[in-house]
């Protein structure tokens, strides 16, 4: 058997890896002001994780933190799922359209969560997002058993 790799399929890959680095800076560029004007004792800050900030500082500055935990969350799934399919050259017009469909979805739904946040919009959103990834999962799955 020979595998043709599909590398138009990677670039979706990468491309959400690099939102999920902006997120990552857009995440501390709410934060670390915030926590100045906040004035938090430094022993309170030793060993305490991100999420002990939601009891300090104001809703709205923990949302692009809230939003970076989703894209280490379910993306975890499409990353393995574009490997598959590209390793097995399904790199069809379908399965890449879907990549990117997914990516633009997840930095909508960030744009959302971090500006927004209103949940049924979210959730509408993370919904489809959802659906599309299953549809590239069913599709890696389909190509596996091959």
């Amino acid at each position: 058997m020979t595998l043709t790799v599909s590398v138009s399929l990677l670039a979706p890959a990468a491309a959400l890896a690099l939102w999920s680095i902006i997120v990552m800076f857009w995440m501390a560029a709410k934060r670390f002001p915030a926590l100045k004007v906040a004035k938090i004792p430094k022993e309170i800050i030793v060993g305490g994780r991100g999420q002990d900030l939601d009891k300090i500082l104001p809703p709205r500055t923990n949302w692009p933190a809230h939003n970076y935990a989703h894209l280490m969350e379910q993306p975890t799934i499409f990353y393995p799922v574009i490997v598959i399919l590209a390793v097995l050259g399904q790199g069809t017009a379908l399965n890449i359209a879907l990549a990117w469909a997914y990516v633009g979805l997840r930095i909508i739904h960030s744009v959302w969560q971090i500006q927004v946040n209103t949940i049924p919009l979210r959730a509408t959103i993370f919904f489809v997002s959802s659906l599309v990834l299953m549809v590239l999962t069913i599709n890696a799955l389909v190509a596996a058993l091959h």
